[in-house]
């Protein structure tokens, strides 16, 4: 399923002028606050009417100003979780969830035993959502919206009034929900580490326009990119297998690159995971360091340098089959001659890596 994007609206002081196709998977809209991100969602839900533009679903046109189209919002078959959950107050988790399928149109769909345990959420169902967590709220927010059998998700930052806590006992559910249904998902947010994790399709906006979009692997690792992503948020993701845990308390990963050794990773032995490494954790050597506390060393090669307008550069690398980002200073990437073809070293601390940038490999 794929939803094809073209529209246009003005604001007083901004207009929104973007096109992009969102295929099947997580499609991360990303971009700074006020880049036109949630404009965008609001107008594929049909809570806003373009001034001009086209939106289809799987060739169904939702909205064509020059044809006259503009599909009612309940009949889009589009489920919206919102950032504040909007769940009922008065009703039970289990009201609250079957709520959902009074709009579910008839054919095979999400069961509610299903959902339960997707999202974890079968404990939950005697409760009213004031004596909820956030994420627990979040989860229900997205169980109903499953149970009215959608087309597609449609979620505009169900993380942003979580704190790290919360997210990180959130993220694991829509890795799931992203790899275990066959719902696509369009998803706003400006927190990249969340995009690492979840999207497999990536657009990014600034200033109301499309800057970049396509799979999301390489534009994360695409020196070019970084300005739009954030200098200091820059990095890219690797694809591993979790080959044992050691009584030390590290795992060793298995890379295209070689081992990869991070702290105990919550998962078991054979599972396949997402590894977002930031680029200003990633250094570089000409040779193979020796006598050094960082345990993870990896044979790279230089396929793209960028020199920032300050002392920084952004180096990409190859390390196996994957790509890599570097960020190092401009002095250091002249000393060291970096060009396209060089072969270097990546040289990674273990504990740089946090726990919330691992995730499922969808």
């Amino acid at each position: 399923m794929t939803l094809d994007v073209r529209l246009r609206h003005a604001f007083a002081g901004f207009t929104l002028d973007v096109a992009f196709t969102a295929p099947a998977g997580v499609t991360a809209l990303f971009g700074r606050s006020g880049s036109g991100k949630t404009t965008v969602i609001n107008a594929v839900a049909g809570l806003l009417r373009p001034d001009a533009g086209r939106i289809a679903r799987d060739g169904r046109v939702l909205f064509d100003s020059a044809g006259g189209i503009d599909v009612a919002v309940h009949r889009r078959r589009l489920g919206y979780v919102f950032q504040d959950a909007r769940l009922f107050p008065h009703l039970t988790v289990r009201q609250n969830l079957l709520y959902g399928r009074w709009f579910a149109p008839r054919g095979p769909g999400e069961t509610l035993a299903r959902v339960l345990d997707l999202l974890g959420i079968e404990p939950l169902l005697a409760r009213r959502p004031g004596a909820l967590s956030g994420g627990e709220r979040s989860r229900v927010a997205i169980g109903r919206a499953l149970l009215s059998n959608p087309a597609m998700l449609l979620m505009d930052e169900p993380m942003a009034a979580l704190d790290d806590a919360r997210k990180a006992e959130i993220l694991p559910y829509l890795e799931r929900l992203r790899d275990e249904t066959q719902v696509p998902v369009l998803f706003v947010s400006h927190a990249l580490a969340e995009v690492a994790r979840l999207a497999t399709t990536l657009v990014v906006l600034e200033g109301g326009r499309v800057l970049r979009a396509g799979p999301a692997q390489d534009i994360l690792s695409d020196p070019a990119a970084v300005p739009a992503l954030g200098i200091r948020e820059a990095g890219s993701v690797l694809a591993a297998r979790l080959a044992r845990h050691e009584a030390d308390g590290l795992s060793r990963l298995e890379t295209s690159a070689g081992p990869l050794w991070l702290p105990r990773v919550a998962a078991d032995p054979g599972a396949m995971l997402r590894v977002r490494i930031a680029a200003q954790d990633v250094m570089l050597a000409l040779t193979r360091p020796e006598g050094i506390s960082a345990l993870n060393i990896l044979p790279a090669t230089v396929t793209a340098l960028r020199l920032g307008e300050g002392p920084g550069a952004v180096v990409q690398l190859r390390a196996g089959a994957d790509l890599l980002l570097a960020r190092v200073t401009r002095r250091s990437a002249e000393a060291m001659g970096l060009a396209a073809g060089k072969a270097v070293f990546a040289v990674i601390k273990s504990v740089a890596v946090a726990q919330s940038d691992i995730g499922g490999s969808g």
